[in-house]
């Protein structure tokens, strides 16, 4: 479910929003419906590695890989698809650890309603 919903959310506002909206879909997303920690890191990975991937396939084929293989020089790496293996992995990361910290602010918000009740 969790994948799903950033996977959409993210495609849709990434049109119009800049790349740092998968920072906020991936904390929103996983703080309201993550089930647990490891979970809420692997599907966001997951999400935004396919997603990123994906698009960045969609855009470099058509003009056979030319701006992804002139960058991937320009960077040291020297071949196109490894650049978006890169960039795929870092786009996870970001994704990833922004839904694990959504669902950890969510059990801290629990925990501390618990304690006030006893209090």
């Amino acid at each position: 479910m969790v994948f799903i919903v950033i996977l959409i959310i993210c495609f849709l506002l990434q049109m119009i929003a800049p790349w740092w909206i998968i920072i906020v879909i991936s904390f929103a997303t996983c703080g309201i419906i993550g089930k647990t920690g490891k979970i809420a890191f692997w599907q966001s990975f997951l999400a935004i590695f396919l997603l990123w991937i994906g698009y960045a396939l969609f855009k470099s084929l058509p003009n056979d890989n030319v701006l992804a293989s002139r960058v991937a020089v320009m960077t040291g790496i020297k071949l196109w698809w490894a650049l978006l293996l890169v960039t795929g992995i870092l786009s996870g990361l970001v994704a990833g650890i922004s839904g694990y910290c959504g669902y950890q602010f969510r059990m801290a918000m629990l925990a501390k309603k618990t304690d006030e009740k006893i209090a």
